[in-house]
């Protein structure tokens, strides 16, 4: 019988910390003396500078001699919220309930032109994993995040992606990708194997905001020999959507 998860997960110091750094540097969208950071957070400099490390890192933060930046600002996905929390404040307790029930790497994805940017990950505790993918750009159709994104765009639109990535084949491959499209959208899931190399496994599920629109993805990535067709269905998948649904929520959507 598949867990029922529970998303209520209190924050220590460390956390809250960093979630207004975040704030910070996503109101800011440029760079941030390390001295100011510290003012705002009530810290000292030495002990906010660690933290900042562990952002950098992370891959969600670079520093430029003593001022630091986000490496992507997800100020126009957090603005759309209905509360200003951040996208990671949101999102981080989702995901770490998530790897926890599932032990399997999930991540938070969101567009950033024409590639997907992995924003935020919560690991799991097996020893076999894949290699982290925070802070990395991926083109998009070569993992489940992207196609469940970018399954509501035009015909025009994916065969533009489609060459960019270098995958134009003609008429063949785009038609494969469209019937593969609207498979996700009937199913309101996407499933990937191989796109993030042999034997790799995504699963994605689309997070949207207050209007309905599409502003992320939570995607699982884990070998294929862990990803048995039985617990992608029984298990994974279920638990995906229900997480998705409640960060969705949190972003003011409500389903019809």
């Amino acid at each position: 019988m598949r867990k029922t998860i529970s998303f209520r997960i209190g924050k220590n110091k460390e956390k809250e910390k960093t979630d207004e750094i975040l704030e910070i540097l996503t109101a800011a969208q440029d760079r941030v003396k390390v001295s100011e950071i510290a003012s705002r957070i009530g810290l000292s400099d030495n002990k906010t500078s660690r933290i900042l490390k562990t952002l950098c890192t992370g891959g969600q933060v670079e520093r430029l001699k003593d001022h630091y930046r986000l490496v992507f600002s997800h100020a126009n996905l957090a603005q759309k919220q209905l509360s200003n929390m951040s996208v990671i404040n949101a999102a981080h307790p989702v995901l770490v309930k998530l790897a926890d029930t599932l032990d399997e790497a999930i991540y938070l994805t969101i567009p950033k032109d024409d590639e997907v940017f992995f924003l935020d990950m919560a690991d799991s505790h097996r020893q076999v994993k894949t290699a982290s993918l925070l802070g990395r750009l991926l083109p998009f159709f070569t993992n489940a995040a992207g196609k469940v994104m970018r399954c509501l765009d035009s015909r025009e639109l994916v065969e533009r992606l489609l060459k960019k990535i270098g995958r134009n084949k003609g008429n063949l491959e785009l038609k494969k990708l469209e019937l593969e499209l609207e498979d996700i959208r009937n199913k309101g899931v996407a499933v990937d194997k191989g796109g993030l190399g042999e034997g790799i496994i995504s699963v994605a599920v689309a997070v949207r905001d207050y209007s309905g629109a599409v502003v992320g993805a939570i995607i699982l990535i884990g070998p294929s020999f862990r990803i048995m067709t039985e617990r992608l269905e029984k298990e994974i998948i279920p638990t995906l959507k229900e997480g998705a649904d409640l960060l969705s929520g949190s972003f003011g959507y409500c389903p019809a």
